[in-house]
């Protein structure tokens, strides 16, 4: 079962790389859209190793950093690609893009502030 979950992640890093060298082909006279598509590439595969880490590291007191950065990496990927897609959009849409945003980063769940509740977030982009 390991190997299967290497190779599939093998593979996924793979179409990540193949797709993300294309973009940056396609927009090579783009300095902005060449950062962007390699600053989210950074995030997501940092992102990726957040849960491996998690695993290795139970018991050893770096669970809670290990949870912040999951979670500032999300913001981050979170931001990136409103910052992108609201001005694409007309003008309300755009503004209710960045407060649904807004709402996903303000609601953090758990005891103690230091758990995420899923369920806030998804009420956060849809009617609940």
């Amino acid at each position: 079962m390991e190997r299967q979950r290497s190779c599939l992640t093998s593979l996924g890093f793979g179409v990540l790389a193949f797709n993300s060298g294309l973009a940056i082909y396609t927009s090579w006279g783009d300095p902005r859209s060449v950062g962007f598509v390699l600053l989210a590439d950074a995030a997501l595969v940092l992102l990726f190793l957040c849960p491996r880490e998690f695993e290795r590291g139970v018991g050893r007191g770096r669970d809670a950093r290990i949870k912040a950065a999951a979670w500032a990496l999300t913001t981050l990927l979170t931001a990136m690609f409103a910052s992108r897609v609201a001005p694409l959009m007309p003008p309300a849409v755009g503004v209710l893009v960045f407060i649904c945003l807004r709402d996903v980063n303000q609601v953090r769940g758990g005891e103690g502030g230091d758990g995420i509740n899923m369920d806030l977030q998804y009420c956060a982009l849809s009617p609940c």
